[in-house]
């Protein structure tokens, strides 16, 4: 373990007002559902070595002035397994939670499901799950502090199961616990390191500023602006006028210009600060593809995906999806960048499924419950671009272009010659002007307003 740190001084990490709730189960009667030779005394004597009575520990707390219920694992007893009365406690903390209104917080640390109590013990799984899924339906916020080590069912519930989901240095974490792994498993695979880089987890904190992240996201999750959000305004370039291009290959040129801004200078202009969720959850990431929530200059939250000119992976689309459906589930309106060539089209893609990939962008966008606004900021390569678009609410910036198909392919479709990509732009009618008139967008954005 590189994480020594009791439950109690996980809480003590992150708040220094914590209400404990009691649980006055009393003393394990006999050995447990399935009669386990000795697991009352053993249950006893990890009471007396942890000082506690379960492998977790339930109450309410304060992180960053936001209440909050907080479930924190005791790796001393029995290994912070989840058991009968571990189940029983966490659902306990969520209906608390619900009652409430409060968001959940967890701090795990535990080896996975009491062998000592069978199947009854695998089954909290379920029971826990289940609260999980009741609390996150109520549109309340969990987040998870992965600590050392967070494994088997601990993992596949409480740590995966989280809408954000971050993890101390070093800590293990993997659905295979070290006692059951192959024998030449790569141990760097089951770290909090692997998971985030892999698109599972989405940041590692060191403890020292833990309890600020966490406090900045509570606050992010729990004060949704009113949408929908009004689109930025354009960012000034160094590519000329702040008219619309002329022609359609002009139009191109000033979307690809290196000079242009990115979504990077879009998302710092609009938020005072911002924090990222990170992967698709299937094991990919994409850094092409940032998304996030921030704060606005009203001190409400708005979440963000934004495509930074790159094509967009499959895992891209995915965070995107995910990212949606995070946002209106808490209610949080969505702003979206849109700014791609278009979706990746080489052979890895495919094998990642770029298709269902988009295809659940689609479906997130078109069933949100939550306003979305979109601005184009660059180019809109076809549907890789139109999957992040909000239908009736896109606006475009004078430096973009949208089009059915990039110039380039849509010439080779046609079977006419590379020179030629340019009368073709100008035929596709991608100009951000052409796009108002189309009904495509609703209309081109200005730059900031003058003193």
């Amino acid at each position: 373990m590189t994480d020594p740190m009791t439950a109690r001084e996980a809480i003590a990490l992150v708040t220094d007002d914590f209400t404990e709730l009691p649980f006055p189960e009393g003393l394990l009667e006999g050995d447990g559902p399935i009669g386990w030779p000795g697991y009352s005394a053993a249950h006893g004597r990890a009471a007396d070595r942890s000082g506690e009575t379960e492998s977790v520990i339930c109450g309410t707390g304060t992180i960053g002035g936001v209440p909050v219920v907080l479930l924190s694992f005791e790796f001393r007893f029995l290994g912070g397994s989840i058991g009968e009365r571990t189940g029983a406690r966490a659902v306990a903390a969520h209906r608390l939670a619900r009652a409430r209104r409060l968001p959940v917080v967890v701090l795990p640390a535990t080896g996975g499901s009491r062998m000592h109590e069978g199947m009854r013990a695998l089954l909290q799984l379920q029971v826990i799950a289940r609260e999980s899924a009741l609390t996150r339906a109520a549109g309340l916020p969990q987040i998870a502090v992965l600590r050392d080590p967070t494994t088997g069912g601990g993992w596949a519930t409480l740590g995966a199961g989280s809408d954000v989901v971050l993890a101390l240095p070093g800590a293990q974490v993997g659905f295979a616990g070290s006692r059951v792994r192959p024998a030449d498993a790569d141990p760097g695979a089951y770290t909090a390191e692997a998971q985030l880089a892999h698109g599972h987890i989405d940041a590692v904190v060191p403890p020292g500023e833990l309890r600020a992240v966490l406090g900045r996201w509570l606050t992010l999750l729990t004060r949704p602006a009113e949408g929908p959000v009004p689109p930025p305004y354009a960012l000034g370039t160094r590519t000329g006028s702040p008219s619309p291009a002329e022609t359609g290959r002009e139009a191109v040129a000033r979307a690809r210009h290196p000079d242009r801004p990115r979504a990077p200078a879009y998302l710092d202009a609009h938020f005072t600060y911002r924090a990222e969720i990170s992967g698709d959850r299937c094991g990919g990431t994409d850094p092409g593809m940032l998304c996030g929530f921030g704060e606005g200059p009203d001190g409400r939250t708005v979440a963000y995906a934004a495509q930074c000119g790159t094509a967009t992976l499959p895992a891209g689309f995915r965070t995107a999806t995910r990212l949606v459906r995070l946002a209106s589930r808490l209610g949080i309106p969505v702003l979206t960048l849109v700014d791609t060539p278009g979706a990746a089209n080489d052979p890895q893609a495919e094998r990642d499924g770029a298709g269902p990939a988009i295809a659940a962008l689609f479906e997130a966008v078109a069933t949100a419950r939550v306003p979305l606004t979109s601005l184009l900021v660059g180019e809109g390569g076809s549907g890789g671009a139109l999957a992040l678009a909000a239908p009736d609410n896109t606006w475009a910036t004078p430096d973009s272009y949208f089009s059915v198909i990039a110039p380039e392919l849509a010439a080779a479709i046609l079977k006419r010659t590379p020179e030629e990509a340019g009368t073709t732009a100008d035929l596709l009618r991608l100009r951000p002007q052409d796009l108002v008139a189309l009904g495509a967008v609703r209309g081109i954005v200005d730059g900031p307003a003058r003193a």
